[in-house]
């Protein structure tokens, strides 16, 4: 495909846009980047990095831009030799003013164009939607705290148990909020300047968000 649909999902931490990227993915066949799966696969290998990135994961700490560029990079690159690519969704990234920087250069080189999303919720929205949500304790998926998903007893993926992740208490949540509007605002700023930002309604039902997506992207 000359011109695959490329979109980056922006939203503060549960806003629901790795839902949404869920969606995208299956609707028009596209592939997906995270910025957690990359690091957790490469926390995997057995080398300084690897060990020093499950370090830093385990605590919540923030992985330095150069890592996650290089493992960002190698991954779209894979996907620039596939044929017949449709498009990808990237889910965590840009974090930073210069990761969205770096970003437009590659695709300049590449001859792509993105399309950037915001799935706005509210300061309010967030701290009470991350405090509720639960994590299944066996495969690890999150279960938000959003429509249907409130009555959720076990884990619809395996019917493991459901817990509660330790960073998803009110303290770590708080600095999650502010950590938003530190590094992530100035990059929909950014976006909003070169008129490539589409804002959607985040605290609608998943349907609804999903629909209004659809409508801009």
């Amino acid at each position: 495909m000359k011109n695959p649909l490329i979109i980056t999902l922006l939203g503060k931490s549960g806003s629901g846009k790795g839902t949404q990227a869920k969606f995208l993915v299956k609707k028009f066949g596209l592939e997906y980047i995270g910025s957690g799966d990359l690091l957790r696969a490469r926390a995997q290998k057995n080398d300084f990095t690897g060990k020093k990135l499950s370090e830093v994961l385990r605590k919540g700490q923030l992985v330095p831009t150069p890592i996650i560029t290089k493992l960002w990079l190698d991954r779209v690159e894979e996907l620039k030799n596939k044929k017949n690519l449709k498009g990808f969704v990237m889910d965590g990234n840009p974090r930073k003013i210069l990761e969205a920087y770096l970003i437009d250069e590659v695709f300049e080189w590449y001859g792509w164009k993105l399309n950037a999303v915001l799935v706005d919720i509210s300061n309010k929205e967030a701290i009470n939607r991350l405090t509720k949500r639960k994590i299944c304790s066996a495969c690890k998926e999150i279960i938000p705290y959003i429509g249907s998903f409130k009555n959720i007893k076990e884990c619809p993926k395996c019917g493991g148990k459901l817990v509660q992740r330790n960073d998803d208490k009110i303290g770590p949540t708080r600095k999650r909020i502010e950590w938003f509007k530190k590094e992530v605002s100035p990059i929909i700023n950014y976006y909003k300047k070169t008129k490539r930002l589409a804002e959607i309604n985040g605290e609608q039902a998943i349907e609804r968000v999903f629909e209004d997506i659809l409508k801009v992207i």
